[in-house]
C-alpha cells in the first residue's frame, strides 16, 4: 500500500511540473508554437502601387495631338486609310496589364514622322521592395544609359557652372537649366509659340544641338523625367532626329519616341520643335494617368 501512495505522488508531481513549464496564454505563458525573441508582430509587406492596370496607349493620343506630331495624315487622301493612321498600330503583348503600346506614321511632302509610345507597369516580387522602388530603380538605370547629367548639376543655382563645357559660358548652356526657376531659358515647353520663335537658331546648318535643348532632366513631369534628342549621322539620306521622353509616375514607366526625316538631303530637323510636341504630349498622357 505503501509502494501504491508513492507511485500517485510522484505522478501528480510530474503533472503539476508539467503545467508549469508549458504555462498558457492567460497567464503569461509563453505558447509552444511563440518564436523565441518575436516581438508578436508580422513584418509588414512593402506598399504595392499605385496602377494595377495601364491605359489603351492607341487610344491615348487624340486626333488634334496627331495631327501636329505627324503632318502627313491630314494628306492621306484616302478616308479608309486615313482613320487606319490615326488607330496607330498596337505594338504584341502577352500581357496589357504590365505593358502596352502604340505606333504611328506619316509621310508628307516634307519628311516622314513616326510616334510610339510605351506604358510599362513594374512590379516587385520581392516582398521587401516596393512597385515604386522598383520602378524607380529600372528608371534610373534607363537614365544612366541615356548619358543625361549627373542630377547634382542641376542643383546649381548661380548658373556659372555648364556640365557640356559649352565655350559660350552663357547660364542657359547648361543642359539641366530648365529646372531651375531662376534660369529662364527660350525653350521653355510652356510656351506655344517657342518653336516658331527660334526655328532658325534650333536648327544650325551643322545639325548641332544647342546646348539648352541638350538630354537634361526634366522638373514637373511625374515623380521624374528626363529629356533625349539624338540627331543620325549624315550620309546619303537626310539626317533623322529622335526624341525620346521618358518619365515615372508611381510604378508606371511611359516612353515617347518621336521621330522626324526630312524628305530633302540635307535638311536637319528642328531640335526645339520636336522637342516641344513631345513634351506636350508626355504631359497629355502624364494627366490621363492622373485621372
Amino acid at each position: 500500500m505503501q509502494r501504491k501512495a508513492y507511485v500517485s505522488g510522484v505522478a501528480a508531481l510530474l503533472v503539476a511540473l508539467l503545467a508549469g513549464c508549458t504555462g498558457s496564454s492567460d497567464d503569461g505563458g509563453t505558447a509552444d508554437d511563440s518564436n523565441p525573441g518575436d516581438s508578436g508582430t508580422a513584418t509588414a509587406a512593402a506598399e504595392p502601387g499605385r496602377y494595377a492596370t495601364l491605359i489603351e496607349p492607341c487610344g491615348a493620343v487624340d486626333q488634334e495631338t496627331l495631327d501636329l506630331l505627324l503632318p502627313g495624315i491630314r494628306q492621306v487622301t484616302d478616308e479608309d486609310q486615313r482613320e487606319k493612321a490615326y488607330e496607330g498600330t498596337p505594338t504584341i503583348t502577352y500581357d496589357t496589364d504590365r505593358k502596352a503600346g502604340c505606333r504611328w506614321k506619316a509621310e508628307s511632302t516634307e519628311a516622314t514622322n513616326r510616334l510610339f509610345v510605351d506604358f510599362a507597369r513594374v512590379v516587385s516580387y520581392d516582398t521587401s521592395v516596393s512597385d515604386d522602388s522598383e520602378a524607380e530603380q529600372l528608371f534610373a538605370t534607363r537614365q544612366v544609359a541615356a548619358g543625361l547629367p549627373a542630377p547634382t548639376s542641376s542643383e546649381s543655382g548661380d548658373g556659372a557652372g555648364t556640365p557640356s563645357a559649352d565655350p559660350s559660358g552663357s547660364p542657359s548652356s547648361s543642359p539641366s537649366s530648365s529646372t531651375s526657376p531662376s534660369a529662364p531659358t527660350p525653350s521653355s515647353s510652356s510656351s506655344p509659340s517657342s518653336s516658331s520663335s527660334s526655328a532658325a537658331s534650333a536648327s544650325p546648318t551643322d545639325g548641332a544641338t544647342p546646348a539648352e535643348l541638350q538630354p537634361r532632366v526634366l522638373d514637373d513631369l511625374g515623380d521624374e523625367a528626363f529629356l533625349d534628342d539624338e540627331l543620325s549621322s549624315s550620309g546619303s539620306t537626310a539626317q533623322q532626329r529622335t526624341v525620346t521622353v521618358a518619365f515615372r509616375t508611381s510604378n508606371v514607366i511611359v516612353t515617347i519616341e518621336y521621330e522626324e526625316q526630312p524628305a530633302t538631303v540635307g535638311a536637319v530637323p528642328d531640335s526645339e520643335e520636336m522637342q516641344d510636341r513631345a513634351q506636350k504630349l508626355a504631359a497629355q498622357l502624364a494627366d490621363a494617368l492622373a485621372e
